[in-house]
């Protein structure tokens, strides 16, 4: 009797780990197709099944042996239009990255963002051209959003500077942008008001200490007047930075993996790097 209900739980765990590793491929394939023209074919495959399921529960003969024949030879279709796409998964299952291309495609996206940041904010410092960029993280800057002018573009280092060249409808404010998505210019940031801000700061200085006092966003500012580069977090300033200075910063504030750390208004401190 012990051996027969052994043999039934068994079973249920085996029948359990196998659902979870299906969903666990599938969940890995979404993953590897997300952002694809693949997307388009799922879309389009559920469409198929969905009508296929609708005529058969309505007797829709002819429509219903359309949809068997949509469904016979789209296989063959599917394997022919997007060969490359298999291609490229069966190459990552032979590496072995396709379990692993979740963490590395947030990695990549992280690096492009530091990358495109660090270029445009390099290239104005060395003109000296006065520059404000919020990236928001936990939490939200909708609030402030709403204050500027909504582009909703992709993010590039020549859109970030072509934004802030002088004279230009957009340049005066700031830029804030939410993950690779320059969401909106020229926003209104709130200054800070602590007391301990040296007088040699400008407006732009203070907007960005004081976004970093009411919200967990990192901000980057140009100086016009000296063409020096400053970060804030957390009511903190550091200043005068190098180009990698900035981008080590950018990389460890900004890496997916790691949690910010909360905001105070009683934690300004000024650091001066460089």
């Amino acid at each position: 009797m012990l051996s027969g209900d052994m043999t039934v739980i068994l079973k249920y765990l085996s029948n359990i780990v196998d659902i979870a590793l299906v969903w666990f491929v599938i969940y890995k394939l979404i993953l590897l197709i997300r952002g694809t023209k693949a997307v388009q074919l799922l879309k389009g495959i559920i469409v198929i099944v969905v009508v296929r399921i609708l005529s058969s529960v309505f007797k829709l003969h002819t429509l219903q042996w359309l949809m068997d024949q949509a469904l016979t030879w789209g296989f063959l279709a599917v394997i022919i239009i997007f060969q490359p796409e298999l291609r490229r998964a069966l190459e990552q299952l032979g590496r072995g990255s396709l379990f692993s291309r979740g963490m590395n495609h947030e990695e990549d996206e992280q690096a492009s963002i530091v990358d495109s940041i660090v270029k445009a904010v390099e290239y104005m410092a060395k003109r000296r051209i006065g520059a404000l960029i919020s990236v928001e993280r936990e939490t939200g800057m909708n609030d402030y959003i709403e204050t500027g002018i909504l582009m909703d573009a992709a993010l590039s280092s020549e859109l970030l500077i072509n934004i802030f060249i002088p004279n230009t409808p957009l340049h005066d404010g700031a830029v804030i942008m939410q993950k690779d998505k320059i969401t909106a210019a020229a926003c209104y940031l709130p200054l800070s008001e602590s007391p301990f801000i040296s007088k040699e700061l400008g407006t732009r200085h203070r907007a960005a200490l004081g976004i970093s006092e009411v919200t967990d966003s990192v901000t980057i500012v140009v100086s016009e007047e000296t063409g020096t580069i400053s970060l804030t977090k957390n009511g903190e300033l550091h200043r005068e930075l190098k180009s990698e200075q900035l981008r080590e910063m950018l990389i460890k504030e900004l890496n997916p993996h790691t949690k910010p750390s909360s905001s105070s208004l009683w934690n300004w401190r000024g650091k001066k790097h460089g």
